[in-house]
């Protein structure tokens, strides 16, 4: 229920006349071990996943198309959409996903609705209402520009849906969510930058498209406490300190989805701390000066420095820079500037390094560039905690599962049929590894080596 997108989704649902929608999600434990996985039922009225006539996935990324999967065979429902027939439901898929590569869920789903599709929804959901029959569903909603049917376009994708009607806004405020109690709303959707590792950059959908602030400021309810403020670049808007101030003057907290450490200013980080903040989060993006060149990214030492001064300023207890290992060209010498500069900035403030390792992505520039290894990631990983020992906490993601994002950002239906035999085996990086080996040849070789396991 953190997820704006999520929720704009089951908004659109319930705002449908003659429709409805209740909410089913992967519990959590079993996301852990399979072995926990409970019946899925819905939170409203605990029915069982596999009696609704249409089930929907919201897939943010690679991973979680295992969780889906999960679902269907804990609710018996055939994961394999060959498998289906009248009398199971018709799946349905959409989410961030289908921005870059979705063809590894095209095993599964009967449909899938690629981009934004708060305007689709509507549609498709009355096709829906209006007829039982699957080969009449499919047939409608075949017409439909931006909804993907696997059996009727192989692997060729619609173009990625517009949606006109933002900013979106959730509907359900919940104590039970990772942001508890938080309203969500946009400031602007997309962005205007061309950061050449990023779907979401300028040349998708137009680039970034702004909300005024009195429309946020009108849509967002009095007794609001939390206001989570959404989008790709939501520190490029041009009134973002002055809608911040306004909702500190109404006793609120607030929080922000993306801060670019060249759009920080002292005002901006003042305003910040007042809104309840006491970690100031951005990004470095690279490693190195270089590498941020070759990124086409926009922060430098000097927007790094200077965040510093400013939350050690305004009181703030942390200054927290997520940036990436394993891009294409880096070297050692990348991870050693990395580590110099750090101890340097950690004379200023506490400072806590959040690392992923590099995953190229469809529909970007740097699309098809090699996954730089397991062991290269780790070995450079180590260099970088070695370094900054005892001066800054370093926390990273996986490289092993990065690589099995990886292989599924530049696969498609047979990496999708891998995922599903590695999650019946367990669901761990060695079944993963196995279910990739059996892939044909060619493209065994294409990740498997790239990867160095």
């Amino acid at each position: 229920m953190s997820s704006l997108g999520y929720q704009r989704i089951y908004r659109a649902v319930m705002e449908e006349p003659d429709v409805a929608c209740e909410r089913v999600m992967l519990d959590d434990e079993a996301e852990k071990d399979l072995s926990l996985q409970t019946h899925p039922r819905s939170l409203e009225s605990h029915r069982p996943m596999e009696e609704f006539p249409v089930v929907a996935f919201s897939v943010a990324y690679e991973i979680e198309i295992a969780g889906m999967l999960r679902m269907l065979d804990a609710s018996r429902i055939p994961a394999l959409r060959e498998e289906r027939d009248e009398r199971h439901p018709f799946i349905l898929a959409g989410g961030p996903l289908t921005f870059s590569n979705p063809l590894p869920l095209a095993p599964f789903v009967d449909a899938m609705i690629v981009g934004e599709s708060e305007e689709i929804m509507p549609e498709v959901m009355r096709i829906f209402a209006g007829t039982h029959d699957r080969n009449e569903r499919i047939a409608a909603l075949s017409k439909i520009a931006h909804v993907f049917i696997p059996e009727v376009h192989g692997s060729v994708l619609p173009t990625v849906a517009k949606a006109d009607d933002i900013p979106a806004w959730g509907p359900i405020r919940s104590p039970n969510a990772v942001l508890r109690n938080m309203f969500l709303i946009e400031t602007e959707r997309g962005c205007s930058r061309t950061c050449t590792y990023c779907v979401m950059r300028r040349s998708t959908n137009g680039g970034m498209r702004m909300v005024a602030m009195e429309r946020i400021l009108e849509l967002i309810p009095q007794d609001a406490t939390k206001v989570g403020l959404v989008g790709a670049a939501v520190s490029d808007h041009p009134k973002i300190v002055e809608i911040v101030r306004t909702l500190t003057s109404r006793g609120c907290e607030v929080g922000l989805s993306s801060l670019r450490p060249d759009r920080l200013s002292d005002e901006f980080v003042g305003a910040l701390k007042a809104a309840g903040y006491k970690t100031l989060t951005t990004a470095m993006d690279g490693p190195s000066e270089r590498l941020r060149e070759s990124l086409a990214r926009r922060a430098r030492i000097k927007h790094l420095d200077k965040c510093a001064e400013m939350a050690r300023k305004h009181g703030l207890e942390r200054l927290k820079l997520y940036l990436m290992i394993g891009l294409p060209d880096e070297t050692d010498a990348d991870i050693d500037e990395c580590i110099a500069f750090s101890r340097e900035l950690s004379k200023i403030i506490p400072i806590s390094l959040g690392i992923a390792p590099f995953c190229a992505k469809r529909n970007t520039p740097l699309d098809g560039q090699p996954f730089a290894g397991i062991k290269v990631v780790e070995d450079r990983l180590d260099r970088l905690k070695r370094g900054l020992r005892g001066r800054v906490d370093v926390r990273s993601t996986s490289a092993k599962w990065a690589w099995v994002e990886y292989v599924l950002a530049q696969g498609g239906e047979p990496e999708g049929l891998a995922v599903l035999a590695a999650m019946r085996e367990g669901g761990s990086f060695a079944a993963y590894k196995r279910a990739f080996n059996a892939l044909p040849e060619k493209r065994v070789r294409r990740s498997l080596a790239i990867a160095n396991v």
